[in-house]
């Protein structure tokens, strides 16, 4: 086993809260072993292109309480093809780093895996999406923080859709998963949710509309990636069945990625980080650190990009009944 003499961290994909809590974790549990931390500055793209420096205790100082990721974040097309792998690679060779931690998404973690299996570099991969879509984990960093942030704003809408009488869709991140979108619609009580995973569930939204008599406080949560469309779409379909309603939608947007992370994503993100070293440092890689029943855990990187992560059978039959 070779000795690992530095490190290199990255965070890509889209952000999420509670990143650089990870980052601040994972600089410290490094330089805490005596080994040389490197920041990859905007992802892959940053390692292709060599935008990479050294990381000291100081660096990661008064970052935990911020959103965003100091080590900024891009999506890099020319890294998932060998030839920009390949850059890649002798750009770690150049600064002499050893292994790898990436914090991100399916997508980060499928170059990841790709890389590793080309290059045999020692790869650990943290969890960081909102979507909290990541097979292997229960939680993905950003997750809480993005559903809290969501219920805030409901309940804000709920105020005028009272005032109004008017039927509000609220659509919420989570292209593939419907996990942000089933949560906040049980915590702030909305009257429908529309995700991914359920289909044909217009037509039971209207019935609903026209059964019910008080429409004082009518929320719905709409998944941006549900197939009937986004809240837009869904809207525009009420109302042409419906018209005497007052339809209105909002779409949150990007006001889901940022803010303050909440205690658990700090201490969670905290958590995950020391273990990634921990994990690298002791010869394993090629793998993503994990939460399960609140357990720290390791899962093969090439098992979480292959497998699906499912709603389970409880959170759906309890929005069944509840809403």
């Amino acid at each position: 086993m070779t000795q690992i003499k530095s490190l290199g961290v990255l965070t890509s994909g889209g952000d999420s809260p509670g990143m650089n809590a990870a980052v601040r974790a994972i600089v410290r549990t490094a330089l805490f072993n005596n080994v040389e931390i490197y920041g990859i500055i905007q992802g892959y793209e940053g390692m292709i292109n060599g935008n990479i420096r050294k990381l000291s205790r100081f660096d990661v100082s008064g970052i935990i309480q911020k959103g965003g990721t100091i080590l900024k974040t891009a999506r890099s097309k020319e890294f998932r093809i060998p030839e920009g792998r390949a850059k890649a690679f002798q750009q770690l060779k150049h600064h002499n780093i050893d292994g790898v931690i990436v914090i991100g998404g399916d997508g980060s973690f499928r170059g990841a895996s790709d890389f590793y299996n080309e290059y045999k570099i020692p790869f650990v991969g943290i969890p960081g999406t909102i979507d909290n879509d990541i097979f292997g984990t229960d939680y993905t960093i950003g997750y809480d923080t993005a559903l809290n942030t969501v219920i805030e704003c409901v309940d804000k809408i709920k105020d005028t859709a009272s005032a109004h009488d008017r039927v509000f869709f609220v659509e919420v991140m989570g292209k593939d998963a419907g996990f942000l979108a089933i949560n906040s619609g049980i915590a702030s009580g909305a009257e429908g949710v529309l995700i991914p995973e359920i289909p044909n569930q217009v037509k039971a939204c209207i019935n609903q509309l026209k059964e019910q008599r008080d429409h004082s406080s009518s929320i719905f949560i709409v998944a941006e990636g549900d197939e009937e469309g986004g809240a837009m779409e869904v809207a525009d379909k009420v109302r042409a069945a419906l018209p005497h309603l007052d339809v209105r939608v909002t779409i949150l947007g990007h006001i889901q990625r940022g803010g303050s992370p909440s205690c658990y994503d700090r201490v969670a993100a905290s958590r995950m980080g020391m273990a990634s070293v921990n994990a690298i440092l002791a010869g394993r890689s090629g793998i993503m650190i994990g939460f399960q029943h609140e357990q720290i855990i390791e899962m093969d990187l090439s098992k979480t990009v292959k497998m699906h992560k499912d709603i389970s059978s409880e959170m759906l039959e309890l929005t069944k009944i509840l809403i």
